[in-house]
């Protein structure tokens, strides 16, 4: 197994990408290992459900080894992986929107708090995230901590951007609210 310390991981990661499009699967499995927690928490947090974030994170990786040859360095592999995630986590909620429609808020869905707070792998202010509306979560997690621009999240999620401003202020008021709470 590779162990790389953090300051190696830039420059170990570009060999890596370079072996996984020359067709190397054991590269391409360390490259998994670099990035599969971040991408499945972002799914999560996207999604809000343990299941479809892993359905959700094992496609992004699927299409990234599709895919890798694509990349071409001008960004970081990770700002390219996770626009990746985002997509893939976007589309997925699309496809299931029928059942996000059952989990869109424990206001509306009727889950009780002490089930969103056991939910497993999440912790404090993740937390609460899962518990948003649908909108309002995919919003809050695109800008404030993927750090997409209203405008970019607009034409991702079909929306006006004064939609994607206003799911952001609901998502923080309810935030603050929930976090008030605890």
């Amino acid at each position: 197994m590779l162990h790389v310390k953090p300051e190696q991981a830039p420059l170990c990661e570009a060999a890596l990408i370079e072996c996984v499009k020359s067709g190397d699967q054991a590269a391409y499995g360390k490259l998994y290992e670099l990035h599969i927690n971040r991408v499945y928490a972002l799914c999560l947090r996207l999604l809000a459900d343990e299941a479809h974030a892993e359905d959700a994170a094992q496609e992004v990786f699927v299409q990234v080894w599709h895919k890798i040859a694509q990349f071409d360095g001008r960004s970081q592999f990770s700002t390219w992986l996770y626009s990746v995630a985002n997509n893939i986590a976007i589309s997925y909620a699309r496809k299931h929107k029928r059942w996000l429609n059952k989990v869109i808020s424990i206001e509306q869905s009727g889950m009780d708090e002490q089930t969103a707070q056991n939910c497993n792998g999440l912790n404090g202010l993740d937390k609460l995230i899962v518990r948003l509306p649908e909108r309002a979560r995919m919003v809050f997690v695109l800008y404030a901590i993927e750090g997409y621009r209203h405008e970019e999240i607009a034409k991702q999620l079909g929306m006006a951007v004064g939609s994607s401003k206003s799911h952001y202020h609901r998502a923080k008021v309810l935030l603050q609210e929930w976090y008030e709470d605890e």
